[in-house]
């Protein structure tokens, strides 16, 4: 994560430096909230923890209406099993690509989305005497966000998207394995600023 802000905070300021025509490309940084809603299939005994972190996402305008976005965004989540103790911890990268429509209100410019994501589970921890592996898997997303023009090429921006993700979990207790289906389903709620060239 120290890696994406850092990468987020010098895009920032290379953009931010130069004055030129709104072009086809816009690139994003936000603060980003994530908030799992998970339910299993053993018993909806499998918790997960919230989590705040950046997202950096690069978009390209095909016109004024119509984008293609694509975002970048990793966060590490402890897993608990209700009432027995901890699973550990994993790390999702989820990169998300996302189709919008865009429509303009003077400075306002909201947009829709919906797209595809693919999620990388990476960093296992075990828990309480027990080791947990996910399987990668994809999913799909929907996105509702704006663009509120603050100066020449430069945006607030606020975006909400839900994303639809299922898990395949083997989890070893050390006296046998047991297999989970887990929705992980985040609501990813983000405030950030956009620079358009």
């Amino acid at each position: 994560m120290k890696k994406t802000s850092i990468v987020s905070i010098l895009l920032f300021l290379m953009f931010s430096s130069f004055s030129f025509a709104e072009g086809n490309s816009m690139v994003r940084v936000r603060a980003l909230s994530v908030t799992p809603d998970v339910s299993d299939n053993i018993g909806g005994n499998i918790a997960i923890n919230n989590e705040s972190v950046p997202e950096i996402d690069f978009s390209y305008f095909f016109n004024q209406n119509f984008a293609l976005e694509l975002i970048l965004a990793t966060a590490t989540h402890d897993v608990n099993l209700n009432g027995t103790g901890s699973l550990g911890s994993v790390s999702l990268l989820p990169p998300t690509l996302l189709a919008q429509y865009h429509m303009e209100f003077g400075d306002f410019k909201p947009y829709v989305g919906a797209g595809i994501n693919y999620t990388i589970f990476y960093g296992e921890v075990p828990g309480d005497m027990v080791s947990t592996k996910y399987d990668d898997a994809f999913g799909y997303a929907l996105q509702l966000g704006t663009d509120i023009k603050v100066a020449q090429n430069l945006y607030l921006n606020l975006d909400v998207k839900k994303l639809y993700l299922q898990a395949d979990a083997t989890v070893d207790t050390g006296s046998g394995v047991v297999n989970a289906e887990v929705d992980i389903d985040p609501l990813l709620v983000g405030i950030g600023i956009g620079f358009r060239f």
